[in-house]
């Protein structure tokens, strides 16, 4: 597929790390992105085995988790590429016990918004008061 037929930032970072590493496994979290706040919903692993799927595809997956969700952080589960259901488990719990708490691990993340695009997250400095 041509560059010009993606739509999204996801379909761009999907087609290019398939053209990368080949299939690959992802590890999905989505969250509800608050203010400040990024909460954990629902996480999922995808066995990636073509570079088709498009950011509409993944949006109709995401409704059937059931919650109002803003955004979605996708991790390689492993760098070579597939990995068992077994190991995309284990590396998902392991994943989603790690984010639980430190929610900072989202930068490493490929995050995108509801539409697709791009997002970044960064650590808000907690507000001093002055006397």
């Amino acid at each position: 597929m041509a560059r010009e037929d993606w739509v999204t930032d996801f379909d761009e970072w999907l087609v290019e790390t398939f053209a990368r590493t080949g299939a690959f496994t992802m590890l999905i979290v989505l969250v509800e992105i608050g203010e400040t706040t990024a909460g954990l919903l629902a996480s999922s692993y995808l066995h990636v085995i073509g570079d088709e799927t498009r950011w509409p595809d993944m949006a109709r997956l995401f409704e059937d988790a059931g919650t109002g969700w803003s955004g979605a952080a996708f991790y390689q589960a492993d760098r070579a590429g597939l990995v068992t259901d077994a190991v995309a488990r284990q590396r998902l719990q392991e994943l989603m016990r790690h984010l639980e708490g430190d929610r900072s691990l989202l930068k490493h993340a490929e995050f995108f918004d509801a539409r697709g695009l791009r997002l970044k997250i960064e650590a808000v400095a907690p507000e001093i008061s002055q006397l």
